[in-house]
């Protein structure tokens, strides 16, 4: 089988017969010309998958050649082979898109280890990409077997993660397959370690609990805060850390990542539980009872996340931190984006910046509900493109832009996660319980208890009790919640939709980022 076809151009080509023997034995095919007129004829025939260039030939030059070629081959790559080591020259091919540099006099292996990158570089990498989960997959389910702490479950997850992105660059679906049961086995695993442990955190010493919603500010951002350098908190709201991966080398571009960490979100992993908790410091029961007039529950009218503002404010004074000056932007929409994106150097005066960012969440709600995104995001290497192509041309991204160069602190992080959900289970419920599909409150509440995290007194889980006798429960793993009333339906729709609430890794381990002025 053929690894390649190449077209190679050289105005002394019948001195390169030996290599060009050498490359054939390894596999490729290759049509060679001693002048560049000739090699551009042939390439709508030949129709090759790369082309060696000699940079310096009579009457057309490579670099003109390769211009030709650029204008109607614009992919395919061409290695430049030259005896001139100018930067002049390096400049002008570089800036001519080659795919190579190799200087002249060349040997064989030269050639072929560029062909190999060039060509074979997907292949090669998908296989030692496989070959080296192979070797990691005894380690994993070690690791899964044991008794893990807080820290090694974050640790545990980021490797799953790792693994996960490598595995695209991989076409094995064997392979993928493997990773997948292997992934919901630590959702398995995971599930039963939070149902231990969960309670017990709450009201834990720092030292015993790891860092939560309600106590990210304290730990990840007041410390960085002076009156020196201004300060930028960024949340995008449920954004996993996948997510984050994916769109990490455009925070790296511009800035250095002083720490890469993650924290566990609070339960519900839902905006108005968790992210309120973020910016009041408190659990959402401490939030009612102290501002009883800012909390909303679930079924009040009305948005659940007016107040964030003014939670973080007085979380500020608390802190010792009254004085600073500070701004807070939500942004729900994409004109609203721009709007903070043109006035985004203006807040260099202030010492600490907040900007609510509710792009992923939206897209999370929509891909449920519109058939256009059910296909552009079918799974979780759709759901990780789309958030990618979402910053990559966002206001946000534009506004930091702006602050490249400049001396400044920022945190980026979130409110909780989501995960694709496959398995329905039924609840049974009167008409105050709750719709969301992984949580539930509500009296009496009918369920299976090995389906579901299950807190008959809220308060247990911080939460506050919206009626008397309301109880919590939280959908594990990929599970989602419904009624016995057109069940059947609803259970259809929902499933592969991404949803949040539950106790899962991706809605629960979430990313924290502290990054600095490079």
């Amino acid at each position: 089988m053929s690894l390649g076809k190449i077209i190679w151009v050289d105005d002394e080509i019948e001195s390169l017969t030996s290599q060009q023997l050498f490359l054939q034995a390894k596999g490729y095919e290759i049509e060679t010309f001693s002048n560049g007129f000739d090699a551009l004829e042939s390439l709508p025939s030949i129709q090759p998958d790369i082309v060696l260039l000699d940079e310096s030939m009579p009457g057309i030059s490579g670099l003109e050649t390769l211009s030709k070629i650029k204008e109607s081959y614009h992919n395919l790559p061409v290695v430049l082979i030259t005896k001139n080591e100018t930067e002049n020259l390096m400049d002008d091919a570089i800036g001519s898109q080659i795919a190579d540099y190799l200087i002249k006099p060349v040997n064989p292996n030269q050639v072929l280890l560029s062909l190999k990158k060039l060509l074979e570089n997907k292949r090669l990498v998908a296989e030692k990409t496989t070959s080296a989960y192979q070797q990691q997959f005894g380690q994993l389910f070690s690791a899964l077997s044991g008794s893990l702490d807080y820290k090694e479950w974050i640790d545990l997850y980021k490797k799953l993660e790792y693994w996960e992105l490598e595995m695209e660059k991989s076409d094995s679906p064997e392979m993928m397959e493997v990773f997948q049961t292997q992934k919901q086995e630590a959702n398995t695993e995971f599930y039963k370690y939070i149902y231990r442990n969960y309670a017990d955190w709450l009201y834990a010493k720092d030292d015993d609990a790891p860092i939560m919603s309600h106590t990210l500010l304290k730990n990840k951002l007041f410390p960085l805060l002076n009156k020196e350098i201004p300060t930028f908190f960024i949340l995008i709201d449920n954004l996993r850390f996948d997510q984050w991966k994916t769109i990490q080398p455009m925070f790296t571009d511009l800035f250095r990542i002083e720490e890469e960490d993650c924290f566990y979100a609070t339960l519900p992993t839902a905006t108005q539980y968790s992210r309120n908790a973020i910016f009041a410091g408190m659990l959402p029961l401490e939030i009612q009872k102290k501002y009883p007039d800012k909390w909303k529950n679930d079924d009040d009218d009305g948005s659940k996340n007016l107040h964030e503002a003014f939670f973080l404010e007085n979380y500020l004074k608390k802190n010792g931190h009254g004085d600073l000056k500070f701004s807070y932007t939500k942004v729900l929409n994409h004109q609203e984006g721009q709007e903070m994106n043109n006035n985004f150097l203006n807040l260099l005066s202030n010492d600490l910046n907040v900007i609510v960012y509710n792009f992923v969440d939206m897209l999370s709600h929509a891909r449920t509900e519109m058939e256009v995104l059910k296909e552009l995001a079918s799974d979780e290497k759709g759901y990780r493109s789309l958030t990618k192509s979402w910053f990559s041309n966002s206001p946000l991204r534009q506004a930091l832009l702006k602050l490249e160069g400049k001396k400044v602190n920022i945190v980026v992080a979130t409110d909780h996660g989501s995960v694709r959900v496959r398995t329905p289970y039924k609840v049974v419920g009167d008409k105050q319980t709750t719709a969301n599909l992984r949580y539930k409150h509500g009296r009496n509440l009918n369920y299976n208890p090995k389906e579901v995290f299950a807190f008959k007194n809220p308060a247990e889980a911080g939460l506050p009790s919206p009626t008397i006798n309301s109880s919590f429960i939280f959908a594990k793993e990929d599970g989602f919640l419904c009624y016995p009333n057109n069940y059947n339906y609803y259970a259809s729709y929902y499933k592969d939709s991404f949803q949040h609430g539950g106790v899962s890794l991706e809605e629960m381990i979430i990313p924290v980022i502290t990054l600095k002025s490079k």
